[in-house]
């Protein structure tokens, strides 16, 4: 598998580690409209270099998770504005356009500074 998409998480929204306990992660990259700054993870933007597949993996911390669902805009909305929705619950189609899935315990808590990649 080859790197498609890195990052490093720059700065953590006021509540968006409680999206955690929903198995949930929401990510943005610099940049974001204020308004939905509180409940993303904000990361620095990269170039996306391939699509979102099913069988790829995403890595989150030194953690890799096997992606089960891809929604049809997910890789447009990374690309375009670094907006990405990862439900940890491994479902089989996605729950919206933009969201992915993937399999793997979700992680209790994001640090500062952790990287995000994705591979297909």
């Amino acid at each position: 598998m080859k790197a498609i998409f890195q990052t490093t998480i720059s700065k953590i929204g006021e509540f968006a580690q409680d999206a955690l306990q929903e198995d949930m992660l929401i990510t943005f990259r610099e940049g974001a409209p204020q308004d939905i700054v509180d409940y993303c993870f904000i990361h620095q933007h990269s170039t996306t270099l391939g699509e979102l597949t099913v069988g790829g993996e995403l890595e989150l911390a030194d953690i890799r998770y096997p992606i089960t669902a891809v929604g049809e805009v997910a890789t447009q909305n990374l690309r375009e504005l670094g907006h990405l929705t990862v439900r940890f619950n491994g479902d089989r189609q996605a729950e919206f356009p933009g969201s992915i899935h993937v399999t793997g315990q979700t992680p209790s808590a994001i640090p500062l500074g952790s990287t995000l990649r994705f591979f297909a």
